[in-house]
This record gives structure tokens, sequence and C-alpha cells, in this order.
């Protein structure tokens, strides 16, 4: 039998069904499948082997008693670390916080509690989650498990290490430009960036949102199931649906494909990705799909107005903090912010309307399609080291371009591998619909899934 750590939630989920498995045997599997992997990876933060135990002895007593409280009760989860959880410090990745026990859990973290779902730990992100990196002042450099020196991506970086490296089946990262996408992408797993208020998430912002990441379609649709539940603690949350997410089949013949190579700006597509992401166009096409060229939609100033409008937002937060503690704050961030302190009222209000102008841009430019294709990152994965692919505070945000759009629009949009480039590294390949069809992006996964060719196997610990 594949080992526990490797299962599916599904799979688990049969298994303590059947008796053949418990809880309690999942729970020891991945804990001692993480003790293998984190000397070299370093995803997780709060790992707490022993609470996991406890969660999952209790759940494996609820299974013995045919009372589960969910098809997800005593299935392995991890959370990313600013995901509040009761009990525990939420540094948001950089040495500046002050660590202060949470006083109860956040949406996200309330769900699969009360789904009976095992909490074995928070993972990593960088500092203030302003960085598609690895990288943080506060978390040990968190590396991609198919090349310990390349970057996992971010800020969702610990959820995407984890989910690749085998930490259990469900992961879940959260994403306000891509940073779900982005790790999902080089990691080469699953990774849904779900609308704008389906998953109730606190605080709310505009454009966070918080989703799955996990190695298969089927079990994001099933944490999905848990998530979306309402939460009356986010004020800025959609109307509770009862959407079928196991429905996942859905006939390709007659759906429409825009494919998008061209942000419209930032860096270029790399030769390896645009193969990658337009053999998957291919596949969909072949399989009675219509797919047709889309044009870039975003333009400069967008990304340049965003840019202020980020830098001068972090650099009010840095420049309140005391200097004790702003010296803490990783210096790439010091320097991306601090270049905000000049910024006037005009420029800071143009910035903040650029929201505005992505969101009617991509809902305008999508309009024609069921769902648009795109590479998640125009280039692969990068040094381990780097806080981003450019390693430049003057250009932070090169890499974006294909993700940050849809955050503005409120769109659903995920990353599925498709490739891999000469050297081993995941393609993503980014599939986005319409504005609250979570339920399409995850059936055109499902499809794409069953379309790609086979998958390599999971990457596995170093040789201790």
């Amino acid at each position: 039998m594949t080992a526990l750590h490797e299962l599916s939630a599904a799979e688990l989920s049969a298994l303590y069904r059947s008796g053949e498995a418990s809880p309690v045997d999942a729970a020891r599997a991945v804990i001692a499948h993480i003790g293998r992997w984190e000397p070299a990876l370093h995803a997780t933060y709060a790992f707490d082997p022993e609470g996991a135990l406890r969660q999952a002895a209790a759940s494996e007593a609820r299974w013995r008693r045919g009372e589960p409280l969910d098809a997800l009760d005593g299935v392995p989860v991890t959370l990313k670390e600013n995901i509040a959880t009761q009990g525990v410090p939420v540094p948001l990745g950089t040495a500046a916080t002050e660590l202060v026990p949470m006083a109860e859990d956040a949406p996200p973290a309330a769900r699969l509690r009360e789904a009976g779902a095992v909490l074995v730990a928070k993972t990593t992100m960088p500092d203030y989650g302003m960085l598609s990196s690895g990288l943080s002042s506060f978390h040990p450099l968190t590396r991609n498990p198919w090349d310990l020196g390349k970057n996992p991506g971010g800020s969702s970086a610990g959820a995407g290490a984890a989910a690749a490296a085998g930490y259990g089946p469900l992961h879940v990262g959260t994403d306000i430009g891509g940073s779900i996408r982005l790790p999902a992408g080089w990691c080469g797993v699953f990774g849904l960036k779900p609308s704008l208020g389906r998953v109730p998430i606190k605080p709310p912002y505009a454009g966070r949102v918080a989703g799955p990441m996990t190695r298969s379609v089927r079990d994001a649709a099933l944490l999905m199931r848990v998530l979306s539940r309402p939460d009356w603690r986010d004020t800025t949350s959609l109307p509770y649906q009862d959407i079928d997410w196991d429905a996942m089949q859905r006939e390709p013949r007659g759906l429409r494909f825009g494919l998008q190579m061209d942000a419209g700006w930032g860096l270029a597509v790399e030769p390896e990705v645009a193969a990658a992401v337009q053999a998957a166009a291919r596949a969909f096409e072949a399989a009675g799909a219509v797919v047709e060229p889309m044009g870039p939609f975003m333009t400069r100033e967008m990304i340049d107005g965003m840019d202020r409008f980020w830098r001068l937002r972090s650099w009010l937060d840095i420049s309140a903090l005391p200097p004790g503690r702003r010296e803490r704050v990783l210096p790439y961030i010091r320097a991306w912010a601090e270049r905000a302190a000049g910024i006037d009222a005009a420029q800071l209000f143009h910035g903040y309307n650029q929201m505005a102008a992505m969101r009617e841009a991509a809902v305008a430019a999508c309009r024609r399609f069921d769902f648009v294709l795109s590479p998640t990152c125009p280039i692969p994965s990068y040094a381990a080291e780097w806080p981003s692919p450019t390693n430049d505070p003057r250009r932070p945000l090169e890499h974006i371009g294909f993700t940050l759009p849809f955050n503005m629009s409120e769109q659903p949009s995920a990353s599925i591998n498709c490739g891999w480039t000469a050297g081993g590294l995941p393609i993503g390949l980014q599939i986005t619909g319409q504005r609250h069809d979570d339920l399409g992006v995850l059936q055109a996964a499902a499809l794409y899934e069953r379309l790609r060719p086979a998958q390599r196997p999971w990457p596995q610990p170093p040789a201790p």
C-alpha cells in the first residue's frame, strides 16, 4: 500500500471508514515524514506533533463510534502562519513582530477544527507576505523540494513546499497578488485562489483570499467544501452557496478558452514556460474545446500605481515600529518600502485607483471566454536565497503580471502543473474563470488533470 503520508484526503477518509487505517496512523506517518524533510526544507512553523496526535486520537474515537464530524475528520492539514490559530502567535514572517498568542481561530482554522481535521503545523511565509519567496527575517529559509537550491515561491512558501514534499494532503495558503498560485506553480502542486469572499477570512482586505494547496484537484474541492462555509466575522464574504463541490466532471466540447501569453508588462515569458502552456492549450483543443488568443490588458501605469500604493501602506506600518523592531524587518522589504516616503496624496490616490482599473480591464478581457489559460509565472523557480526573481527592490513585482489582476477582479484562478524545465523544475498553468465560478475553475483543472501527460514521482527527502 502507498505510504499513508502520500495518500489523498479522499483515500485517507475511505481507509478510516473501512477501518484499514486510523487517523493516529496517518498522523504518525506525516509527523515522521516531516521529520525526514524539515532539516533541509524548513517549511513549518509551530510544528506540534503531540497536539496533532491528541487531535488524531479524538478523531479515531469518533470514527470507531461511526460518528465522524466530516469526511475530513482525522485528515492531516497545515495552515499558513498568517491564518490565526488560538494560542499561537502570528509573526507574519518577520522578526519585527511581537509574539502574542492569538485569542481565537481565524475562519479557515475554525472551519477545519469543526470538521475534525488534524492540524499538524503552521507553514512559513516571508516578511508581511510581501515576497514571492521563502526568505524571511523570522523563519529559516524555506526551500523548494524539487531542487533545494531553488525557491518555493511565496508568500505561501511553506504551504507550497509542504504540499510537494508530502506533509499530508491538505494545505491552506493566502493570496493577494499570486501568493497561492506562484508557489503552487513553482512547487508543481495545485493551488486555487477562490473568488474574493468565497472563503471567509480575517482580517479581510482588498484582493486577499485563503484557499487550498494540494497535490490533486479533488483534494482542493474537498477543502473548499469546508473552507467556504459561512463566518460572520468576514464582513466582505459572499452569501453562502451550497455548491456541489463533488461535481468535478465537465464536458470540454464547446468550452471557450482564451490563451494569454503576454501580460502586458513585466518579465518576458521564458521559452520552456511558453512551450508547456501552449501544449496544455492544445490538449484542451484536442478534447473539443475552442481556444483563441487573448491579448494583454494590463498596463505599466496599473502596476506602477499598485506598487506605490502597496509601498506606502507597508512604509506606514514599518515606520510606525519602534526603531529596534524596525531594524529587524528584512532589509529588502525595508529598502522597497522606504522609497514610498516621498509619495504624496495624489500619487497615493492614483495608485489606489489602479485596483479598480485592473478589475475593469480583467473582467472586460475575459468576458468572451469561459476560462483563460496563461502561464502562472513567466519564469520557473529561481535562487532560494533571493527575495524575488529580479532580486531588485526597485523592480519587485515584475513576475506577477499574470496573477495580480485576478485578485483585483475577484475572479477564481488556479495553478496546476503542466510540465518541467530541462532542469526538472515544475511549470505552472494558470486557469482563470468568470467571477464567482469557483466550481467551474476546479472542473476545468480536473479536466486538464485527466488530459495532461503522466506526472513525475514526487520529490523525496535527501539521504540523511
